[in-house]
């Protein structure tokens, strides 16, 4: 940290609502596999990372919407959420932000200029990434969206 510097200044408090961030405690102290592996036809991996990229897309520079938009996804993905951070800039309007979630992210970079924003969700546990491209699509009105899955880890070894 720079001497004499206030961190504090910076925040722009239409970035994000949160103002203290949430510590996230194991909401089940007996299992016994805390790796959070998914187990699924068959596989073991680390995570499932859905990119999703809308085109013809509107409300791109709109920070609320982008916010909600992350909420939303994180409630209906049954996902965690830490801290959302959120970078407006100037002068075309893109955002680039992130949600950090304890199930891993959701990451977002917009080009409002054309209409166009790449959306990272990646999930691993429990959660649901999948469910993130309809809340996505609502908030954002694309007129085409593109999904792709990886699975993350794919074959880690038990």
């Amino acid at each position: 940290m720079s001497e004499g510097f206030d961190y504090n200044s910076e925040i722009d408090p239409t970035v994000a609502t949160e103002t203290r961030w949430p510590e996230y405690v194991n909401v089940n102290e007996n299992d016994e596999r805390n790796d959070h592996f998914i187990r699924r036809d068959g596989k073991v991996f680390a995570g499932t990372h859905i990119i999703i990229d809308l085109w013809g897309a509107s409300k791109l520079d709109d920070l609320q919407v982008m916010e909600k938009a992350f909420r939303d996804s994180v409630k209906e993905c049954g996902a965690t959420l830490l801290h959302i951070h959120m970078h407006h800039f100037t002068p075309n309007g893109g955002i680039s932000g992130v949600a950090v979630l304890a199930e891993s992210h959701i990451s977002v970079h917009t080009w409002p200029e054309a209409d166009y924003a790449a959306f990272d969700v990646f999930m691993c546990g429990d959660a649901e990434p999948h469910k993130a491209t309809e809340i996505l699509r609502q908030a954002f009105l694309p007129s085409r969206i593109d999904v792709r899955e990886i699975l993350r880890g794919e074959n880690i070894s038990e």
